[in-house]
């Protein structure tokens, strides 16, 4: 038995959940993205209280690491941790990209599919990855310029499902009949599914060196 409360804030819209065993009790959205710093601890206090659950309770906290979102990533894992130093609970970090790609798996499980999601991160850029039905990483995560020969050598031989906020960039371009679009589905299922597997499998994560995953080199002016 496993209750985690797990915390997303990697891309527009976040949300905080409690779920027992990977299966969400209840769990709180925002759609304004400049808010979700304030969203957090509000929620996490709000949903413990409603479903009377005590922080001695709580066996572990998830969190997305990214890509996504540079500011949402950094506070994110930083309520995060507080959360686990204070309570003296283990953390649980999952890829946003594959939470993404998971989701959609549980709606398009085919084998004949690689899964790509897409993270908007301006222009004609993205975060992608790339992954199989089992959800190994085929192509960690890495950020690109999307054109008309991206993901043309495993296209050749496999269908691919591109999805995510980042989809139409390429969509717009491609012409390859292997490439499947779809809109993404709401992924904090998938983020407590994951965790919990995790929890179960003990693999936690360094509180003093877990760092968002931004998946470019960080532009600092100074």
């Amino acid at each position: 038995m496993a209750t985690i409360i797990n915390i997303d804030s990697s891309l527009e819209t976040a949300s905080v959940s409690i779920a027992k065993n990977g299966i969400i009790l209840q769990h709180f959205v925002n759609d304004l993205q400049k808010q979700h710093a304030s969203f957090l601890h509000i929620a996490v206090q709000k949903l413990t209280n409603d479903l009377q659950i005590s922080f001695d309770e709580v066996d572990a906290i998830g969190c997305t690491i990214g890509p996504g979102s540079y500011t949402g990533l950094r506070v994110g894992l930083a309520a995060a941790k507080g959360f686990c130093y204070a309570l003296n609970k283990p953390l649980i970090t999952i890829g946003t990209l594959q939470a993404m790609a998971h989701s959609m798996q549980i709606h398009y499980s085919e084998k004949s599919f690689y899964y790509c999601p897409m993270i908007d991160a301006r222009r004609m850029e993205v975060y992608t990855a790339l992954f199989n039905n089992e959800l190994e990483e085929i192509k960690v995560a890495y950020a690109v310029v999307i054109n008309e020969q991206f993901c043309e050598p495993e296209l050749a031989n496999k269908k691919i499902l591109f999805f995510g906020n980042g989809m139409e960039k390429y969509k717009n371009i491609a012409t390859n009949k292997h490439a499947v679009f779809a809109d993404i589905k709401d992924i904090y299922n998938s983020i407590n599914i994951l965790s919990y597997k995790k929890f179960m499998e003990k693999k936690f994560a360094s509180l003093a060196a877990a760092a968002p995953l931004y998946a470019k080199e960080f532009y600092n002016p100074v």
